[in-house]
């Protein structure tokens, strides 16, 4: 990969933002929280998304991990100390204003979600908004929710459109003692890519972000706005396997 550009000059405690030519990275950097959410990160993550998509130099955002895990979910431990966050985060996922993922803020621009390593939880919103999922061979998927006496909804609703809808009741419902592969993920519909070895992840995200980004923009933006506007249209989707 080429030198990379870092983001805005405030700059970011949880996430990496970076510029490489046409393609923005948007990098979870919580490695030894499993890149979990915390109270910062919450907030973090929807200038991020807004700094991306109004750069005029970026096309594509890519959005990964840092080190083993993609994305863990919220960090129940940590947000217990921030009771305002913990609230306001509950407030928004009941009025469905989540703020989390490029698709909660209306991102014009293409998104490849670049899954490295455990993807879980509220983790699995990156995935089912994401608009081209690509996978190391080594990552894996799991809804843990019910095991900790959560409900698992959003996240789990937006697969089922997109993906079989049994496999999706199946990981919801099994919780944390059940793991879906990489390449289980791909057959399912979850995954549109392994990459293997895994070490080869951000490489091959970046060779996809920059063919898609010799696109015309307003051409990208145009097709992704119509497309997933059907998705979400009732009706729409692949409900059954």
């Amino acid at each position: 990969m080429t030198a990379l550009v870092t983001g805005s000059p405030g700059g970011f405690e949880t996430l990496i933002v970076e510029r490489d030519g046409p393609v923005g990275w948007l990098i979870f950097d919580r490695p030894t929280h499993g890149n979990a959410m915390d109270a910062v990160m919450l907030a973090e993550l929807e200038r991020a998304w807004q700094e991306l998509d109004a750069d005029p130099d970026v096309r594509v955002i890519v959005n990964t991990g840092s080190g083993r895990s993609f994305q863990t979910g919220l960090d129940v431990r940590q947000l217990a100390r921030e009771p305002q966050a913990l609230r306001e985060q509950s407030r928004r996922t009941k009025r469905s204003e989540l703020r989390l993922t490029a698709h909660h803020n209306r991102v014009a621009k293409p998104v490849i979600a670049a899954v490295n390593g455990v993807c879980a939880g509220g983790g699995l919103h990156f995935v089912a908004d994401a608009d081209v999922v690509l996978a190391a061979s080594d990552a894996v998927f799991l809804d843990p929710h019910v095991t900790v006496g959560q409900v698992s909804a959003s996240e789990a609703i937006t697969l089922a459109r997109r993906m079989p809808f049994e496999p999706v009741m199946r990981m919801v419902l099994t919780g944390r003692h059940e793991r879906i592969s990489a390449d289980r993920a791909r057959e399912l519909g979850m995954v549109g890519e392994v990459v293997d070895p895994p070490d080869r992840l951000r490489e091959a995200a970046r060779a996809l972000a920059a063919t898609i980004a010799r696109n015309p923009p307003e051409h990208l933006a145009a097709v992704k706005r119509a497309l997933w506007q059907a998705l979400e249209s009732p009706g729409v989707g692949r409900t059954s396997p």
